[in-house]
């Protein structure tokens, strides 16, 4: 298995590894099929704030040259999140992605993006590109059939919980990840009891001035040096390596 893509895909979250990385939802399904197969092996390519430009020139040519069986795909949202994004070019260059990783029979997963619009003021800006990009996608499936499978984040009622998110609100977190690890398996054919889609079981009882605060603080902390880092052309991601740059064996 080969997981390409960005920060949501390195896993950024709460939750470490022994090695100090994150432990995202590609880690956790990486878990269960090492259980499953003998000689399994793992290789993790994503490294945060990655444009799809980025990761088609970077992780999927050296996926590609890989004889893995199964690659993750997921990019594109950085690029949506910035102001003036040629949706078209995105598209573009995620369809280049997928054309050559579906190659050699290979599966290949890919997703929709949740929903911002439900959780997180001020992204309505956000939602048309979304939807298209939620259509390209479902087309690109529907186009390699059996061979490209949906895992459709968009629709999921539970990812609209803050509480499935970090503070910054665009990473998830360890739960949120756990439930797109139960996502990815069941697109793969491993179907668990437990409903993902499902919201949380325990309501949120935070009072409107605790949210009030979360709010004030997440425009503190974390939207002004994003806005501050896109002002001097950085990236979250610049210089870093990806956590698994080789497909190796892999043990849980």
């Amino acid at each position: 298995m080969v997981a390409v893509g960005d920060s949501f895909t390195e896993g950024m979250c709460d939750d470490l590894l022994p090695g100090g990385e994150y432990r995202g939802w590609a880690d956790r399904v990486a878990d269960v099929l090492a259980a499953e197969q003998d000689g399994f092996r793992y290789a993790n390519l994503a490294v945060r704030g990655k444009l799809i430009g980025q990761i088609r020139a970077e992780q999927v040519d050296l996926a590609a040259a890989t004889d893995a069986d199964l690659v993750t795909l997921a990019g594109g949202l950085n690029d949506v999140l910035r102001p003036g994004c040629d949706v078209a070019e995105v598209e573009r260059r995620l369809g280049e992605c997928a054309a050559a990783l579906v190659a050699e029979g290979r599966t290949v997963v890919l997703f929709t993006s949740t929903d911002p619009t439900r959780r997180m003021a001020g992204s309505a800006r956000l939602l048309p590109a979304i939807l298209r990009m939620k259509a390209f996608v479902e087309r690109t499936v529907r186009e390699h059939p059996g061979q490209v499978v949906l895992v459709d984040l968009f629709s999921a009622p539970a990812f609209d919980d803050r509480r499935l998110w970090a503070e910054d609100r665009l990473h998830l977190s360890p739960e949120g990840h756990r439930r797109v690890a139960l996502a990815v398996l069941e697109a793969l054919g491993r179907p668990s009891e437990e409903d993902w889609r499902a919201p949380l079981a325990e309501p949120d009882t935070r009072t409107r001035g605790r949210k009030l605060r979360e709010d004030a603080r997440w425009l503190g902390t974390h939207v002004g040096p994003w806005i501050g880092r896109r002002l001097r052309g950085r990236s979250s991601g610049d210089g870093r390596p990806a956590k698994r740059p080789e497909l190796l064996p892999y043990q849980a």
